[in-house]
């Protein structure tokens, strides 16, 4: 073995006993939160609503000693960070954060309920909804940056979308609204596509030029059109419908199969982008051109078409979802009503691993972050519902830092490709 191989080797045991040593003391550090904050509780039982009673079937509360039950989770972070902390292993130290953060979240929900009830069925669907134009952001930013180009820009067309959605919802209706908005997105993808690709403009520069001018029409129009023009922005709601049998499943039925087109379309979409990526042909291309563009081009693979394609794809991911925010939730736009929710679907895309899959589950992390926010206000507990709101960013530094585990992006990934 050479001495470079050798150097190579001691520092990724290096890196790896680091970064199993950070989560130990992480978790040990959880373990002291929860034995001297959450376990000590005089409210006495938690009671969890796992049905409604309209529902089909309806299950009995889950009723949870406050107490004993956050002793015991103590006792299970000390024993994952004591294990991080002895022994190094790289596949344990992702297990054991998992489990470790679910079940420190379960030990705040327990004390935060003890002594009170909280429907626990009805916080996850809020959640489910919270985290969809979250995930649908993410995944455009995925279908973008498979093919090596950073899209900045979805904050912009996810306000595009919510813009366009209200305002021909308005005029043609619901279903006029959404392919509307499909379609302005899709046009803020191609110009993105134009700009980065053919022109070979700075992808952060294009990305925030096209978010700056959509906030800056989206915000006149709002202002001075619609204050006068109120007709023009009273867009019909798209209203929640059961899917037969499966929405009469106790707990997975409310919250998964009694949501609206919104939520069912961004699990089809979910479920196409991923086999698309990972299982097709066309996918295998895309993925090619992100890693290692010129060898596609060997390959007679045409890098700036499937670009092209992709991006615009992505813009019309992202103004489906920005018509969520109007046409599935309010009926109405406000000024800058996205609030920044594109760049924390870039940060979900991150979180996740540039996978549709994974932006999903990190769309729904911060989605039950911000539902969490919201019910923990009802409970009245002492914590402010701020510092709630923060933990999924925290994480996403964590990752994006690289700090426990290491986030690849595609290799070819905002560079511009110049065919020679």
């Amino acid at each position: 073995m050479t001495t470079e191989a050798v150097a190579r080797n001691r520092k990724l045991i290096t890196r790896a006993r680091t970064e199993s040593r950070i989560a130990g003391t992480l978790l040990l550090l959880l373990a002291v939160l929860t034995t001297m904050v959450f376990a000590p509780v005089e409210g006495g039982d938690a009671v969890f609503r796992l049905s409604r009673a309209t529902d089909a079937i309806v299950l009995p509360d889950l009723v949870v000693p406050a107490g004993p039950f956050n002793y015991a989770v103590a006792a299970i972070l000390a024993f994952l960070g004591a294990r991080l902390w002895l022994r190094t292993d790289g596949r344990w130290v992702s297990l054991s954060l998992g489990i470790g953060l679910t079940l420190a979240v379960a030990a705040f929900l327990v004390w935060a309920t003890a002594g009170k009830a909280f429907s626990l069925t009805g916080m996850f669907q809020a959640s489910i909804v919270r985290a969809v134009p979250i995930a649908l952001g993410g995944l455009a930013g995925v279908l973008s940056e498979r093919v090596a180009v950073v899209n900045i820009a979805v904050e912009g067309m996810l306000l595009a979308g919510a813009f366009t959605g209200a305002l021909v919802g308005s005029l043609l209706g619901g279903w006029g609204g959404i392919a509307a908005a499909i379609l302005v997105g899709g046009l803020f993808g191609f110009l993105l596509a134009a700009l980065v690709v053919t022109y070979r403009v700075d992808q952060i520069i294009a990305g925030v030029v096209i978010n700056m001018f959509v906030l800056g029409v989206t915000s006149y129009v709002s202002t001075q059109v619609f204050q006068q023009y109120r007709f023009l922005n009273n867009a019909p709601v798209f209203r929640s419908f059961d899917i037969p049998l499966l929405a009469d499943i106790p707990v997975i039925g409310p919250v998964l199969f009694q949501q609206n087109i919104f939520v069912y379309g961004a699990m089809v979409m979910v479920a196409v982008a991923t086999y698309y990526l990972f299982y097709t042909r066309s996918g295998l291309r895309a993925r090619a051109v992100g890693e290692h563009p010129k060898a596609a081009d060997t390959l007679g693979i045409d890098v700036y078409r499937i670009r092209y394609v992709n991006v615009t794809i992505a813009g019309m991911v992202a103004g489906f979802g920005g018509a969520f925010l109007t046409l599935g939730l309010v009926g109405r736009f406000d000024e800058n009503m996205t609030g920044g929710r594109g760049f924390i679907a870039l940060a979900a895309m991150i979180f996740g691993r540039w996978h549709p899959v994974g932006a999903l589950m990190a769309a729904l992390i911060f989605g039950f972050a911000d539902s969490l926010q919201q019910k923990m206000a009802l409970l009245q507990t002492p914590i402010p519902s701020e510092f709630l709101a923060m933990a999924p960013y925290i994480a996403t530094i964590v990752v994006v830092a690289g700090l426990i585990g290491r986030a690849r992006a595609p290799a070819a990934d905002g560079k511009a490709y110049v065919k020679e």
